[in-house]
């Protein structure tokens, strides 16, 4: 978050991240058991929804030894409605295979130290340096 957060195009405060608006502030990070929960998973996908469906464009890191398909669900989602979308993959993964899906639905891929200088105001496209898998 601190390389968006030094980002001046960014609005950090007014945009939506998941990990802040899990459903009554239960953050499934500090409390798996929450994964068990109907009502609190339910309720964490359709914030999430809602918040990919409210927001101008979709940021996601990546990591390709970490593949999240939450992540995934998330970029189609992005994609279906027309957003914008920026990958953001740490300097040291830069250029390792990822996942071909994720490789073809983003719009721009950066390394994570590129991210506090790169213009949200102005964006581009750009294909990722590295191969694919499976």
């Amino acid at each position: 978050m601190n390389a968006i957060k030094a980002n001046p195009t960014v609005d950090v405060e007014n945009s939506y991240v998941p990990l802040q608006h899990q459903y009554k502030g239960l953050r499934v990070d500090e409390h798996p058991e929450l994964l068990q929960d109907r009502e609190w998973s339910t309720a964490t996908y359709n914030g999430d929804r809602v918040g990919v469906s409210t927001s101008d464009m979709l940021l996601a890191v990546y990591i390709p030894e970490e593949e999240d398909v939450g992540m995934g669900v998330e970029l189609g989602m992005a994609r279906a409605l027309g957003k914008y979308i920026m990958v953001v993959i740490p300097d040291e993964d830069f250029g390792k295979p990822i996942n071909l899906m994720s490789w073809g639905i983003a719009d721009n891929f950066i390394k994570m130290s590129e991210l506090p200088n790169y213009d949200f105001n102005k964006p581009s496209y750009n294909f990722y340096d590295g191969g694919v898998i499976e």
